[in-house]
């Protein structure tokens, strides 16, 4: 099960990467920078509390988790 500062770290670089091919989406669609940023950063906002609420729901699931023995096998 990961740590919650490591599901805020995965969820934080995953943001910055999709928050850059946002923007160079919503800029070749509408030819405006300040306008791709806005999209890009409300979408990165929207992603990334959706990102993390996912993880914290799936770290408490433990369906399809493989159960290691006494050895660590």
């Amino acid at each position: 099960m990961d740590s919650t500062i490591r599901l805020f770290t995965k969820a934080v670089t995953w943001q910055v990467a999709g928050f850059f091919s946002m923007m160079l989406i919503g800029f070749l669609f509408t030819g405006s920078i300040a306008a791709s940023g806005g999209i890009a950063f409300v979408g990165a906002i929207t992603g990334f509390a959706a990102y993390f609420v996912h993880e914290l729901v799936w770290s408490r699931i433990s369906w399809g988790r493989g159960v290691v023995d006494s050895v660590g096998k």
